[in-house]
């Protein structure tokens, strides 16, 4: 596909429902703006600053500051990726040239954008900055498989060490494509879809590992998740279909993380069904060049480690990653909560328990359905609304939930 169409298809997954943070009466849900540059990757470039600066300080205990921040500027990144290179690059500069300091600073030339790590002291040689871009990135005692040097390469991007002569600063600059700010606009044209998946169960949803023991009482609202969704080739992974996009938000304190997201697209190595392609939009020149999911899976596996895995019919979700699991290695062993089941808990007279009603019981918007990122914010604003709700029946920690979910009817469908 040319990057003209790919672009009309980013186009078409911006409007989707605004979310506000999460406070104790409940999720506030106001306009159709705010999400879309998440779906698409665009960022504001003051957000990235702020969620780099909170990780580096929170995992390295580093002080940051901001310098020069290009102001209205959005930036095309994706944002886990990058956040995790920039953290990686403060780890390094603290531990192996104590650097005490380091400050950001990100401006606009044309269609890119610089974005500096700024320190005082210490210059960097070539071999070193090199070895650092090939080995694969470890910080703040979170592994990833990645290099920061595919992260780059990832953005179609640049990194180089300069000097300030007159200042004796020294700086890392990143190069990375900005991108046009986003607009509201209608969004009578991007009607959801009323086709949803089928309900599976040949994933058990409730076997019990170390994981789950050790978080069974804590309470809900204490709890970090990850909400998630996948987009595939077709309904059936044990007869070949294939996982195409992976797209994760985080919940931490209560909180819908905007800016620290998953989202990428996955080459399946095979034909996408027809029937799929006109659900989720994705064809099969959009994923050519893209990622092999062997390649993927360690990076989501690394955004969701040490968090409870929350997604909508998530046995479906959970069997295509099981069916993976000898070819990577990867075996996802994180506690999970099916909000479908969690709605079956709390209407348990409800006829249909699909994400679009669900969410319009909750008054939040689905428009962009059937996006993985999309899908995963839409069901982590679903999941924030029902946790007051099922402090109300009496279920208010992890065991409760996943105890509560194995009795509703759905959890005994077997297929």
């Amino acid at each position: 596909m040319q990057r003209e169409e790919l672009n009309r298809y980013l186009d078409g997954l911006l409007e989707i429902s605004r979310f506000r943070d999460y406070c104790p009466n409940g999720l506030q849900v106001e306009g159709r703006s705010e999400i879309r540059r998440i779906v698409s990757g665009v960022t504001a470039s003051f957000d990235l600053i702020q969620a780099a600066q909170r990780r580096i300080e929170q995992r390295l205990e580093l002080p940051t500051k901001t310098e020069e921040i290009a102001e209205g500027l959005w930036i095309k990144v994706d944002s886990f990726s990058l956040l995790q290179g920039l953290t990686y690059l403060a780890s390094r500069l603290q531990d192996e040239f104590k650097v005490r300091e380091v400050r950001f600073r990100l401006a606009q030339v044309g269609r890119l954008a610089y974005l500096d790590l700024i320190w005082t002291g210490a210059v960097i040689g070539t071999e070193t900055l090199i070895a650092w871009e090939l080995e694969p990135m470890s910080a703040g005692g979170e592994n990833n498989p990645l290099t920061l040097r595919e992260v780059v390469e990832r953005h179609g991007g640049e990194l180089w060490f300069q000097r300030e002569k007159v200042s004796f600063r020294s700086y890392l600059r990143i190069l990375i494509p900005a991108a046009p700010t986003p607009t509201p606009q209608s969004t009578e044209s991007l009607t959801p879809h009323d086709e949803s998946r089928p309900e599976y169960y040949d994933f058990d949803l409730f076997r019990q590992t170390e994981q789950t023991r050790a978080l069974d009482d804590r309470m809900l609202s204490q709890l970090t998740y990850t909400v998630f969704d996948t987009e595939t080739t077709g309904l059936q992974p044990s007869d070949g279909d294939e996982i195409i996009q992976i797209g994760a938000a985080r919940i931490v304190n209560g909180r819908l993380l905007k800016n620290e997201v998953f989202d990428q697209l996955i080459d399946p190595q095979r034909p996408i069904a027809l029937e799929s392609t006109r659900i989720h939009g994705i064809t099969a020149e959009m994923l050519r060049g893209q990622p092999t999911v062997d390649r993927i899976l360690p990076e989501f596996y690394a955004f969701c480690e040490d968090t409870v895995l929350v997604a909508h019919n998530a046995a479906f979700d959970m069997r295509f990653l099981q069916m993976k699991e000898k070819a990577t290695g990867i075996a996802f062993r994180q506690p999970l909560l099916d909000t479908l089941l969690l709605s079956a808990v709390i209407h348990p007279d409800q006829e249909s328990h699909s994400l679009e009603v669900i969410a319009e019981q909750f008054g939040i918007n689905i428009i962009g359905r059937h996006t993985a990122l999309g899908d995963a914010i839409v069901a982590g604003e679903v999941f924030l609304r029902m946790i007051p709700l099922l402090a109300e029946n009496g279920i208010r920690t992890l065991r409760e939930a996943r105890e509560a979910s194995e009795r509703t009817y759905y959890a005994k469908i077997k297929y």
